[in-house]
């Protein structure tokens, strides 16, 4: 084998060449992609709250444009209310995800301000899976995943269909990626 920068005749094999210094060749990093398994929204059971007072809002402006025939204006300002808060909390639900690929869990939160939190699933300490009574009426959950690499990074799903098949997910991957 010979150096391409002097000619220098080099040992099998070698890195480096041995009289001018000069990189023999590189070595390749492993070719392993990283690729999405599941992306992770809350369940719409999260947003009640928001969709039952946007109903309320929209019937009740309803109600007096229809029915009372007093100024307009408060009739459509209900339903312009209603409106906003179904499509704030829509956006939201939107806004807020969870994505398992095979190397790590990434969290997202935000629309004007985002927020991105990352946890390496070779780093995962603790999967847990907590559900209320009328969580599991409803088929919803959370899934609490602690870090080994700090005591207090955590990342909650929060009100997620079906938790213990995320779970269950989550401890596959993480298998895959320690062996």
């Amino acid at each position: 084998m010979r150096c391409p920068q002097c000619g220098f005749d080099v040992v099998q094999g070698a890195t480096f060449c041995s009289r001018c210094g000069t990189r023999l060749f590189a070595p390749r990093p492993a070719a392993q992609r990283e690729y999405a398994l599941v992306r992770i929204l809350p369940s719409w059971w999260h947003f009640v709250r928001e969709i039952v007072l946007g109903v309320i809002l929209a019937c009740g402006g309803l109600y007096i444009l229809l029915a009372l025939h007093i100024d307009f204006r408060i009739g459509i300002g209900l339903l312009a209310a209603a409106v906003l808060v179904i499509t704030s909390a829509t956006m939201h639900r939107r806004n807020t995800s969870w994505s398992l690929t095979s190397d790590r869990l990434i969290e997202r939160r935000g629309l004007v301000s985002t927020h991105r939190r990352e946890m390496e699933l070779g780093d995962v300490r603790s999967i847990e899976v907590d559900r209320t009574f009328m969580q599991r009426v409803l088929g919803i959950g959370n899934v609490v995943i602690a870090s080994a690499a700090s005591t207090d990074f955590v990342i909650r799903l929060w009100d997620v269909p079906d938790p213990e098949r995320i779970a269950e997910m989550l401890r596959q991957a993480r298998l895959k990626r320690l062996a």
